[in-house]
C-alpha cells in the first residue's frame, strides 16, 4: 500500500533527474534556440541558447511530477469520503 513518504522519495528522484540535466545538457552548436528573432529585440547571449534546452527539460520533469504528486495525494487522503451501499445499517458508523 502506498505511504505518504512516496512524495519525497519521488521529489528525491526528481532533484537528481534535474540536477543531470542541468549538467548534462548540450554545449556544443546544436542547441535549441530561436534562429531569427524580430528586429526589435536585442540578441540574446551565446550561452542563451543553452539555457533555454535545459530550462525547457527541467520545467517538463518538475511539471510530470507536480501532475504526479497532486494526483497520488487526492487518492491518498481524498476530500470526500468514499460510500459503500452494500453495507448493513448495524455494521454503518454512526
Amino acid at each position: 500500500m502506498a505511504q505518504g513518504y512516496s512524495v519525497f522519495i519521488g521529489l528525491f528522484v526528481i532533484v537528481a533527474m534535474c540536477t543531470a540535466a542541468w549538467l548534462l545538457a548540450p554545449k556544443g552548436e546544436n542547441r535549441v534556440y530561436v534562429e531569427n528573432p524580430p528586429p526589435s529585440i536585442r540578441q540574446p547571449p551565446a550561452n542563451a541558447r543553452f539555457r533555454l534546452w535545459r530550462s525547457s527539460l527541467i520545467l517538463a520533469i518538475v511539471s510530470c511530477y507536480l501532475m504526479w504528486a497532486i494526483t497520488f495525494l487526492a487518492q491518498l487522503h481524498p476530500l470526500i469520503r468514499p460510500k459503500r451501499h452494500d453495507l448493513r445499517e448495524q455494521f454503518l458508523e454512526h
